[in-house]
């Protein structure tokens, strides 16, 4: 757990429209980083029409569902939610990988930030501390996409 995360700034989201794109594999933890994520969204005062919500099945499709999303929906930031679980073999970390490259060349390519939301755990009392527990992820991300928002706003003037 990083021990120096940025000091939050007050933001308002009305005017914003955000895109997430939700993995349903490891759903338990997924959607309550969802839900995290929709609660700071609409506290800050984005309006519930202005969200698109796609579903996925897991980390490794949020790339191009994003992309669909950026093409489509053109929205001011978008927010990648998965969660990835270590297993008796390497393949969640070439997952984690190739949805990280895949997140950032995305949102370099479309000129839109992506939130990477995607928690990587080395087991599930990892990712139930990040999802469910005190380590409030989902909250952070939606932070971070109303910062991501205002910066693309205030440099396209």
């Amino acid at each position: 757990m990083s021990l120096s995360a940025p000091q939050s700034q007050v933001l308002s989201g009305a005017g914003f429209s955000v895109g997430i794109a939700a993995a349903r594999f490891n759903g338990r933890y997924v959607d309550a980083l969802l839900q995290k994520v929709q609660e700071h969204l609409r506290a800050a005062g984005v309006r519930e029409n202005r969200i698109t919500l796609v579903r996925v099945p897991g980390s490794n499709e949020l790339p191009s569902a994003v992309q669909m999303l950026c093409r489509r929906r053109r929205p001011d930031v978008c927010i990648a939610l998965g969660v990835i679980i270590r297993g008796g073999t390497r393949h969640y970390q070439l997952v984690a990988d190739a949805s990280a490259c895949g997140l950032m060349q995305v949102a370099l390519t479309a000129g839109v930030p992506v939130i990477n939301g995607v928690i990587v755990a080395e087991n599930e009392r990892q990712a139930a501390a990040r999802c469910t527990g005190r380590i409030r992820r989902g909250a952070e991300f939606a932070q971070a996409a109303l910062e991501m928002a205002a910066l693309r706003r205030r440099l396209a003037r």
